[in-house]
């Protein structure tokens, strides 16, 4: 199934339901006088984040929404029944923009958080209302107001503490799938991961869960559209620490390092510098496929110096369980220390 975070919707909320004109009538009470009750209220329609939401996809399909108008009033001064409000359930992380006005309304950051995005329109008033000295028997009701219209667009972004970045078939998706509960795609060939996959790790630190994004491998020109693009980098917003995954066994030098972390932040860079601005540490996988390790940690320490961004440098292998739980553990003390 594709992975949606963003939706354009149509929504309009319920019109008020019109006054009534009546006038009462009973066997021994000849003028009565006005009784026209109120028309009942429109439907709001009300946004609710929901935990067990990640993605946007119901709304692929179905783009108009629309609540219960209210009904009219009745005689004997009875309001009219008011329309049913409509709840829409979207994931938690989601901002609610108005495209008319080019404004967040809102962003969901909580689960069961509630919103009223479109107002229900009052109900008409009914002759009973227009009843005077003057005026015994007003022939006059209102018309009910119209409810609130708004063409929405829904952003959705995913809130991890971790993602994962690199190249295609550098390993990603084994590591987060050895150590997390992401049911992700493994396989020898480009774009195994096509969409963000979010992934949670009992956490032997304390007892709050950590939780790590995969997403697709960016390639060169990944910035301009080429591959898959770079819309699924916008989940990195809320993560605290980015893990680059290079696998080391088809790199010769320190220049093919270098290259693989060029291509990798200068596509970033191009969607949003600021990303630059959080820590990375460099995982260099597939460790059991290289016969002498120490060849290239002089190299790696050189390379380092030159990138402030990187932080630390690990050597793994998720396919053989090798510097898997050191990494994690060190992970888990960043975090910590981090929220402290």
């Amino acid at each position: 199934m594709k992975f949606f975070d963003e939706a354009i919707i149509h929504i309009k909320a319920g019109n008020g339901g019109d006054g009534c004109i009546s006038f009462h009538r009973a066997k021994f009470i000849p003028k009565g006088g006005p009784d026209g009750g109120n028309g009942g209220k429109g439907g709001n329609i009300y946004f609710i984040s929901n935990n067990n939401i990640n993605n946007l996809n119901n709304f692929y399909r179905k783009k108009n929404y629309i609540s219960e108008n209210g009904l009219k009033g009745q005689n004997y001064q009875r309001t009219g029944k008011n329309g049913k409000n409509l709840i829409i359930y979207v994931p938690i992380g989601t901002s609610i923009i108005d495209t008319k006005k080019k404004l967040i309304l809102i962003s969901l950051k909580r689960d069961k958080q509630k919103f009223l995005v479109a107002r229900g329109g009052k109900g008409g008033l009914g002759n009973i209302n227009f009843k005077s000295s003057i005026n015994r028997t007003p022939y006059k009701s209102t018309k009910g107001c119209l409810g609130q219209k708004k063409k929405i667009k829904l952003d959705f972004i995913l809130k991890a503490d971790i993602s994962v970045l690199g190249l295609p078939n550098v390993g990603k998706s084994t590591f987060i799938r050895k150590i997390s509960s992401a049911n992700t795609k493994i396989g020898d060939y480009f774009f195994t991961t096509t969409k963000p996959i979010l992934g949670i790790i009992k956490n032997k630190l304390n007892s709050s869960p950590i939780s790590i994004l995969d997403v697709p491998s960016i390639i060169k020109k990944s910035s301009i559209g080429k591959g898959l693009g770079l819309n699924f980098i916008k989940h990195f917003k809320y993560c605290n620490l980015l893990l680059h995954f290079i696998d080391i066994s088809i790199i010769k030098n320190n220049i093919g390092i270098s290259n693989a972390i060029d291509i990798i932040n200068s596509e970033i860079k191009k969607y949003n510098k600021k990303i630059l601005l959080k820590e990375q540490w460099l995982i260099l996988n597939k460790i059991d496929l290289i016969n002498n390790q120490n060849n290239f940690i002089l190299h790696i320490n050189k390379i380092l110096k030159k990138y402030k961004f990187i932080k630390k440098f690990y050597f793994i292998s998720s396919k053989k369980n090798i510097g898997i739980e050191i990494l994690c553990m060190d992970i888990l003390k960043y975090l910590l220390n981090k929220n402290l």
